[in-house]
């Protein structure tokens, strides 16, 4: 048997590891461990079942990070040892299983690579996303139905917990559009090089005569941001007037300076009430009517940023990123990284971390 020399590739993947490790906390993760696992011991924490599913979930995410941080070191002293004894002792089979473990710890390797990439403002949200038919006619809804089943079959493999928020079904065949929300660590970082416009060419199961069609679907990525229900309004922020209250008579209304008018100095909003008999009354009242101005000001500002986060994406000739080919050849190609699959069905299946690995990579590179 020919000597094994893995020598080059795992001093590779010892560079690489740490590379990684400069960039991750271990102890940071460590901590935010201990934090989580005792937000998870709380008795009354699925009274809020909401809260302790994000709390589990990011819980068993974190020890999963920290699993294959603390298991790399080991498993590469012991692919070390490995090859010692597979060239003392020769035994093919025990060099099959080397080979494979190589090939595993670099797969294990990229995705942390890949991982550390993800330090964008947003990256570590939930990612909000919505598939559109495009130009293709029927095609196109089938095609938009087809990437819909591809990402929640991804999201499946991933363990990433997945709620279908909207679907929108096309008279004859698949769907106009869909919207579902992906609750993960880094979701958004991860998923939102899938965003833009998708182009398929195969023959078509909706024309009669067999030709072969290409139709397109519009792929949105945006962060889930939290909608805070209540807004803080510090007392610094805001100038208070008093002054005598307008209109109807009676139970001194028009004779006390019961009237209240709030501005709100960060953003010019006046707000007033007198409809209150009393001064503490009117400025609660106000109080409550300034903050929710503020809300939807701030709502406003949230969806204004999700939309320049999209982007525009027109769904048609020209705009591709990714074209997926059934006929007359089977090849799935990413226009911007050139990374490819000559196996569609994988990747429909829901086999994306190639090319997603590959997207981080072109972006981070883009940016630099």
């Amino acid at each position: 048997m020919q000597e094994l020399d893995f020598s080059e590739q795992i001093a590779a993947l010892r560079s690489t590891f740490r590379d990684i490790l400069s960039v991750i906390d271990v102890d940071e993760l460590k901590t935010r461990i201990d934090d989580l696992s005792a937000q998870a011991g709380v008795p009354d924490l699925w009274d809020d079942t909401e809260k302790a599913q994000k709390v589990t979930s990011a819980l068993s995410h974190a020890q999963a990070d920290l699993a294959k941080v603390t298991s790399i070191t080991s498993r590469l002293e012991d692919l070390e040892i490995m090859v010692e004894l597979i060239n003392s002792e020769g035994d093919e089979e025990s060099a099959q299983e080397a080979q494979a473990e190589l090939e595993s710890l670099t797969k294990l390797l990229g995705e942390l690579e890949v991982q550390t990439l993800l330090n964008g403002e947003y990256d570590p949200r939930a990612a909000v996303i919505t598939i559109r038919a495009g130009a293709g006619g029927v095609d196109a809804a089938d095609f938009a139905e087809m990437l819909l089943r591809m990402y929640l079959r991804y999201s499946e493999q991933h363990g990433y917990s997945v709620t279908v928020l909207d679907t929108s079904y096309a008279e004859e065949a698949g769907i106009k559009s869909a919207t579902f929300e992906v609750d993960a660590p880094y979701a958004f970082g991860t998923l939102s090089v899938e965003a833009g416009t998708h182009r398929l060419v195969r023959m078509s199961p909706f024309n009669s005569a067999g030709k072969r069609q290409t139709s397109f679907a519009a792929v949105e990525v945006i962060p889930l941001i939290a909608q805070t229900e209540s807004v803080d309004v510090p007392e610094s922020d805001i100038r208070v007037d008093v002054f005598r209250s307008s209109g109807p008579g009676g139970q001194s209304v028009n004779t006390t300076d019961s009237a209240v008018r709030i501005t709100h100095l960060p953003t010019g909003i006046v707000v007033s009430c007198q409809n209150e008999k009393s001064q503490i009354q009117n400025r609660a009242a106000a109080l409550r009517v300034l903050q929710s101005r503020l809300l939807l000001l701030q709502r406003d500002e949230e969806n204004a940023k999700k939309k320049e986060l999209a982007g525009v994406i027109t769904a048609s000739w020209g705009d591709q990123m990714r074209s997926y080919v059934l006929a007359p050849y089977q090849m799935v190609k990413d226009l911007r990284t050139d990374y490819e699959s000559n196996n569609p069905s994988n990747v429909f299946d829901g086999e994306l971390d190639g090319f997603i690995s590959a997207g981080i990579r072109w972006r981070k590179q883009k940016v630099a």
